[in-house]
């Protein structure tokens, strides 16, 4: 509880510091309800994140704690799963068209798998190459404490304006490679690389906002959501939708998510696992 307690006022004091200063800062939080059809390990849960998001001039400060309950099986398992996680973000811009950033990832404790402990680095850079396109890269290294995993990310985004509609469309690719995986019964039923690619459209109109998302191809240890989310179960994943829906009032958006998705579980290899999320996110611009 410690750590939780140090963070959570490590928040509030970088609000209140930039407050005044800071430009398009928010403060969010987000709670996932998980249910798993088919799976051997798991029932349902939940999840619950809250996080600062701080532009100071040039420099943006991001930063979420992520904690988690599942229900799960038992037996195999001995008891439920519980989670905590801290993502964070520092970006800096050199000009208008030019940034880079830096990710770290701990998840700081996790009862029942060999991943606990986990830390995950990333450095990135984007570019804008018009006023409606801008390319990012971004390399991800997770040190696990029985393998390795290294995550090339790549991501094209445009905008355009139809009279009144904004849109933003985005294109990803990941790319996973995985490093001792087989010396060890919890990964070594995991393939040694991966390729996923993602389309993603984000429409709003006035308050109003859409989003939709689709991701294509296997992946298993990937680090999602430009390094606010990370799979460090042994799951392998081949199929992922969601839909989302939001409105804006004044300074607070509140966004509604459904996510679809299927996976293996690879200790058991034990295929068609369906995992259904709803996600309800607040967010609070200041």
């Amino acid at each position: 509880m410690k750590t939780i307690q140090k963070l959570l006022l490590f928040i509030a004091l970088s609000g209140l510091a930039l407050a005044q200063e800071a430009i398009h800062s928010s403060w969010s939080s987000y709670y996932e309800n998980l249910n798993f059809d088919n799976s051997k390990q798991k029932n349902e849960g939940w999840l619950v994140g809250i996080g600062a998001d701080i532009h100071d001039n040039r420099s943006e400060y991001k930063l979420t704690y992520e904690t988690s309950q599942i229900q799960t099986k038992q037996p195999p398992l001995k008891e439920d799963l519980e989670t905590q996680k801290i993502f964070l973000r520092y970006g800096y811009h050199l000009d208008n068209r030019l940034n880079l950033h830096l990710n770290y990832i701990n998840i700081l404790a996790d009862n029942l798998v060999p991943t606990a402990h986990g830390k995950a680095y990333g450095v990135g850079v984007g570019y804008e190459m018009k006023r409606q396109t801008s390319l990012y890269f971004t390399q991800f290294y997770t040190d696990y404490s029985d393998f390795d995993v290294y995550q090339s990310d790549f991501k094209i985004e445009y905008k355009m304006k139809i009279e009144e509609i904004g849109i933003k469309l985005t294109s990803l690719t990941h790319y996973i490679k995985l490093d001792g995986y087989e010396t060890n019964t919890f990964s070594q039923n995991a393939k040694e690389e991966y390729l996923t690619t993602a389309l993603k459209l984000h429409a709003h109109y006035g308050e109003y906002h859409l989003g939709m998302a689709g991701y294509f191809g296997k992946r298993a240890f990937a680090i999602m959501d430009d390094g606010f989310k990370i799979q460090h179960h042994a799951m392998e994943f081949d199929r992922t939708y969601a839909i989302g829906i939001g409105k804006s009032f004044d300074a607070v958006t509140l966004r509604l998510q459904y996510v679809t998705q299927r996976a293996t579980e690879l200790p058991l290899n034990n295929s068609g696992v369906e995992i259904q999320n709803i996600r309800l996110i607040a967010n609070y611009q200041f």
